[in-house]
């Protein structure tokens, strides 16, 4: 009840009226049935703007981190996730990871709109990283359609850090569903796993037009603060043919990574 008041009577309006958004696309997400959507990652806003446009509930697997924080703005964040459905993913792989991802496998068995992001954090420039595997694993394992959706310009509206958004318009688009049936029965191949998500987030650099980094976005905040060193060499390509590290999506019968050598967890 909550998310539909919130959605169509309160936030919905004025998020329309303030900051206007435009859609292109969105006849692609079905209007039943289960199916993955499958975003870019550029501002905390992303988990609301979209659902507010889709006119079907979508609940999106969102870090753990929302649903734990303390003091009065923590506590709110955390109610607010929850009374709208949203879903703790543990990014801190095995087990957790697993737990994390069971809670998205049951939104999709119940027919539901699963919202993901494989990045699997937020952009720290506005570029598109290295997408987890995650968004494979579910979408292999539950065999349902991926649909690529690019939000624009929401990095400008709440940058991170800033806690008071900045009204200006952003957009929206949503990519044809993609399917993977070829790849059923494979699902715990990891090289598969790979090629699929290196696939999905082909189609999100080719609907954002944002340059790509063949890096984890998780590794790269963690150079910025310091915490990590800097890299031998640079990092940028596209996905489908690599850039400088040669990696490769589908199309000529082998996967990516070969023996499936990946760094990332989910």
């Amino acid at each position: 009840m909550f998310y539909w008041v919130m959605k169509r009577i309160f936030l919905g309006p004025l998020l329309k009226l303030l900051f206007r958004p435009w859609v292109k696309g969105l006849d692609n997400v079905p209007h039943d049935g289960p199916a993955i959507l499958a975003s870019n990652h550029l501002s905390f806003s992303d988990s609301i703007f979209m659902p507010v446009m889709v006119p079907r509930r979508v609940s999106f697997l969102a870090k753990s981190e929302y649903f734990t924080g303390t003091g009065l703005k923590g506590r709110l964040t955390a109610l607010f996730f929850r009374l709208t459905n949203q879903l703790p993913m543990d990014r801190s792989g095995g087990a957790a990871s697993e737990l994390s991802l069971q809670a998205g496998r049951d939104v999709l068995a119940d027919g539901g709109l699963l919202g993901i992001y494989p990045e699997g954090t937020r952009s720290p420039d506005a570029r598109l990283y290295r997408g987890k595997v995650g968004v494979a694993k579910l979408a292999l394992q539950t065999r349902v359609p991926v649909v690529p959706v690019a939000m624009i310009g929401t990095e400008k509206v709440q940058p991170i850090g800033k806690r008071l958004p900045n009204i200006r318009r952003i957009g929206i688009i949503f990519g044809q569903p993609m399917d993977f049936s070829r790849y059923y029965g494979q699902e715990e191949d990891h090289s598969v796993q790979r090629a699929v998500t290196d696939e999905i987030m082909y189609e999100l650099m080719r609907l954002s037009g944002q340059e790509y980094v063949d890096e984890y976005a998780a590794v790269v905040k963690q150079r910025l603060a310091g915490q990590l060193p800097e890299p031998a060499g640079g990092s940028e390509g596209n996905p489908r043919d690599g850039g400088e590290k040669g990696r490769r999506l589908p199309g000529n019968g082998s996967g990516p990574d070969g023996d499936g050598a990946v760094a990332g967890k989910v």
